[in-house]
């Protein structure tokens, strides 16, 4: 059974209207999204679509080397699997959990009928997009001209902004195929941080102490972003 409470608790959900609701609410089902669980790979047909409510997932691209770097990161403001509804079905990157929760799925065709009736939810599904796209850009500039450490900041705004709390459990090993370096330097990177009062590290747990220091901390990229949120879609989504 649809538990409608909690499917509410993503953004672009809680936005649907009731007609909406009755057309597709009990067609969404509730999963957990367990962390490091692959909801799709590169290159290979989407089944689903998902709207993450507690959890958070990040989009990496992988390098035949097996290197990767994550180009974005969507939580209960967001939708993962926009190239279903855009038409390209597949796409370059992977989608991983990088903070276990829970969130809903539709099915892919189910998400591309609704968004071919042209209404307000494909409205809101583009202008996510759009947002979605310009963290992706943003990312990049970020993690060719920035410092480690404020891209470190940036990380943990965007992912803070994802959850209703403020600690994230994940690996070294996750953190640092995130950010594209060696898992040392993710160690040493947040070290510094924790010496400056900013956050508790510890294996697998960053908890944030002083969320207004790490903004003071880190390059503009993370304002870029949050404006671009914040500008396209709804005041309640923002929130």
């Amino acid at each position: 059974m649809l538990q409608i409470n909690h499917s509410k608790a993503n953004h672009l959900l809680a936005a649907l209207s009731d007609i909406e609701w009755q057309r597709i609410g009990h067609f969404l089902e509730p999963v957990e999204l367990p962390l490091g669980q692959v909801l799709y790979e590169s290159g290979q047909p989407m089944a689903y679509a998902y709207f993450p409510t507690t959890a958070i997932v990040s989009v990496l691209y992988v390098m035949e080397s097996g290197a990767s770097a994550e180009i974005a990161v969507i939580g209960r403001e967001g939708v993962v699997g926009v190239s279903l509804f855009l038409g390209g079905d597949t796409t370059p990157s992977r989608g991983v959990v990088q903070s276990a929760g829970m969130g809903m799925r539709l099915n892919a065709q189910r998400i591309k009928n609704e968004f071919n009736l042209s209404g307000p939810f494909m409205r809101l599904l583009l202008r996510y997009t759009q947002a979605l796209i310009s963290q992706m850009t943003q990312t990049a500039a970020c993690n060719r001209h920035h410092s480690l450490d404020k891209q470190l900041c940036r990380w943990l705004l965007l992912s803070m902004d994802c959850l209703q709390g403020n600690e994230l459990v994940m690996t070294q090993e996750l953190m640092a195929n995130m950010l594209g370096v060696r898992r040392e330097g993710v160690t040493e990177a947040a070290l510094r941080l924790q010496a400056a009062g900013l956050i508790r590290y510890a294996r697998g747990r960053i908890t944030v102490l002083d969320r207004k220091g790490i903004e003071l901390r880190t390059c503009e990229c993370y304002a870029v972003v949050k404006r671009e949120y914040d500008r396209l879609l709804p005041a309640m989504l923002a929130q």
